[in-house]
């Protein structure tokens, strides 16, 4: 992990960077292999309650490296390092999808911040995390129909969420570069800002001094929205509430409200 993705940890707030600037973050063998290890390093992280991800030098993350085109060839690999997608090596996930799909997974909310490019898994990647902050030049692209292939970092499943099914099927059929205020428009990016890294801190440092069971909760809870039915949904909102009623954090939320003060919550 050490020469592909750095951990900050400050306050609560990871301040999670890919570092293989030379390159625009491109994903090779090594940039999968750190990614996976830094999620599982934040995931045991005691004391984290948010999480910032960027990109170190001109770009987020410019997709897969074009010298792994070859590799891949050679050694017959369908990406870099796997032979067989099929296989679920992380739980519903396969070993690439993970770099996408761990941040989801996280306990705690992850927003990403974005600049220069996030084309193909740098553009699923993106999209893993619960926010998004772009600059307005950003690209992005789905653009792995331009090497006959589909997105398979878990891109499907996270952009159907995210956009209406035509803009989708339009990105995803033509591989187009579109920017970040597109991207807004069209659902994929939260905020628009001139600096994402500075405003995604920001956020993390409010959300950070939040009761962190609640965070936690609330994680799970909009988690499951996507991807259940209505009354289990609803079972799930009273199950996680009557957990937090008359917990220490839950009083330490109203007394430091109502005392004017800053909290003291307990991880």
């Amino acid at each position: 992990m050490k020469d592909r993705v750095s951990i900050d940890l400050k306050d609560g707030v990871a301040d999670v960077r890919l570092i293989r600037a030379d390159k625009m973050n491109a994903l090779d063998p090594a940039m999968f292999e750190g990614i996976i290890e830094a999620g599982a390093k934040l995931a045991a992280m005691p004391g984290l309650r948010c999480v910032v991800l960027s990109g170190e030098g001109k770009a987020f993350c410019a997709g897969l490296d074009m010298g792994s085109f070859a590799a891949m060839k050679a050694e017959g690999d369908a990406v870099p390092g796997v032979r067989d997608l099929t296989t679920r090596t992380h739980g519903i996930a396969n070993r690439p999808q993970q770099c996408a799909w761990l941040w989801r997974e996280l306990p705690v909310p992850v927003i990403a911040a974005v600049h220069g490019v996030a084309f193909g898994g740098g553009f699923q990647i993106a999209l893993g995390p619960d926010i998004r902050y772009a600059t307005p030049d950003a690209r992005f692209s789905v653009m792995e129909i331009k090497w006959g292939l589909v997105p398979d970092l878990a891109g499907t499943q996270l952009m159907r969420h995210l956009a209406r099914e035509d803009v989708v099927r339009e990105l995803t059929y033509t591989g187009r570069i579109f920017n970040g205020t597109e991207a807004r428009e069209m659902g994929f990016v939260t905020r628009v800002v001139d600096d994402p890294r500075a405003a995604a801190l920001e956020t993390a440092r409010e959300i950070a001094s939040k009761s962190p069971d609640a965070i936690r909760a609330n994680k799970r809870l909009l988690n499951a929205a996507v991807a259940t039915d209505a009354a289990s949904g609803l079972m799930m909102e009273s199950v996680e509430q009557q957990t937090l009623i008359g917990s220490p954090n839950q009083l330490e939320a109203i007394m430091s409200n109502l005392q004017k003060r800053a909290a003291n919550y307990r991880d």
